[in-house]
């Protein structure tokens, strides 16, 4: 799962927007309001899975319940 699926499936109501840029040099960050949640060059090394979310949540809020759990 890319993590901008991830992210959008948890919080999609509750965010006013997703900006992916593309970078150079293996750069990968994760910022929320312009402050920092990950950086792959202050850290090296990649994000963990579901460690982003993790990151987030505190910020954005415990996932909305936003999708239908009936078949």
């Amino acid at each position: 799962m890319s993590l901008a699926k991830e992210i959008l499936g948890r919080w999609a109501p509750a965010l006013g927007g997703v900006e992916l840029k593309t970078g150079s040099h293996g750069r990968f960050e994760v910022s929320i309001d312009g402050q920092e949640v990950f950086s792959k060059d202050r850290l090296d090394r990649f994000p963990a899975r579901g460690e982003i979310a993790k990151l987030l949540e505190p910020r954005l809020g415990s996932p909305p319940e936003w999708r239908s759990t009936s078949h």
